[in-house]
């Protein structure tokens, strides 16, 4: 993302959200109304007053793609999240927020304490759209600029929040670490276990390794074009090196699967289809009892 620019893959991420609304009834996983609003609040007025003239966008093959790979994606940590609720948990963390509007549209956090972190540009355009469409949400906003501040001082900003570090947390971590170098995931894996107690979840969305170091013709055009926004795909790992990668920063490996997999439970066989390949993930790791954050 470039400095005090919104980020407009996020744009484009809520964007997608709010198109599955588009969507026949039974591919419908998710239900977002805010998110076309962060793209242009004008667009998102025409698109919910005149909704049928737009249907046919769902059917063409890439946005009908883009618009069920991001119907599952967010359903998958929906999923997860309302798992760690039901449990009791009553923290979120959504760690690169970008346009995220759980807490806005999930009765699930009523009784939740809410903490988006994410860069002032792309933050500050969220509050302000937000304020624009009269949507008032409960989360407690964090600025960071990830750029200039390090991320072992982000515990202690999210405590200093209201964050109780002495209570479990759930934190996602969505869409972000496909866009980062190593010793940032390596810095925010370690920062995120130090507000993380025991009981604590982490979801995350990334990808295989092949998909940034081997990427098809489609994956390379693709990359283009978030590059162009200053936002290139950096970062992938090997799926069998993953449960050990995050023991070595005190982290359990709960859940691993693709997308793809995932559509295949949560979608019809038709739609699913439209979902191949292993290389776009989910995973799911819990902090154990250790406190060893610090080797």
């Amino acid at each position: 993302m470039r400095d005090e620019t919104p980020s407009r893959t996020a744009a484009f991420v809520a964007g997608a959200r709010h198109l599955g609304s588009l969507l026949p009834a039974e591919a419908q996983l998710i239900d977002d109304p805010y998110g076309a609003a962060f793209v242009s609040t004008r667009v998102a007025g025409v698109l919910d007053r005149e909704m049928h003239r737009f249907r046919a966008l769902a059917a063409l093959p890439g946005f009908k793609h883009w618009i069920l790979y991001m119907q599952v994606r967010t359903r998958v940590i929906d999923d997860a999240l309302r798992d760690f609720l039901a449990a009791g948990g009553r923290q979120l963390v959504v760690l690169g927020a970008g346009y995220d509007t759980r807490a806005l549209r999930m009765p699930d956090l009523a009784d939740a304490n809410i903490f988006e972190v994410d860069h002032p540009a792309t933050q500050g355009h969220k509050r302000n759209v937000l304020e624009e469409i009269g949507a008032d949400s409960p989360s407690t906003y964090v600025t960071w600029d990830f750029e200039t501040r390090p991320m072992e001082d982000l515990p202690d900003a999210l405590a200093d929040a209201g964050l109780d570090r002495a209570d479990p947390v759930f934190t996602i971590w969505e869409g972000v670490t496909m866009y980062l170098t190593p010793p940032a995931i390596d810095a925010s894996l370690r920062a995120i276990r130090a507000w993380s107690c025991q009981g604590s979840q982490i979801a995350m969305t990334y990808f295989a390794k092949s998909r940034v170091t081997q990427p098809s013709l489609v994956m390379r055009a693709m990359n283009a074009v978030v590059s162009a926004f200053g936002e290139p795909w950096k970062f992938g790992w090997q799926t069998d090196e993953l449960p050990g990668y995050l023991a070595e920063r005190d982290w359990d490996l709960v859940r691993d699967l693709s997308m793809a997999d995932a559509a295949e439970l949560l979608l019809p066989p038709q739609f699913a289809r439209s979902l191949v390949g292993p290389d776009r993930r989910f995973a799911l790791a819990a902090a154990p009892e250790s406190l060893a954050v610090a080797r």
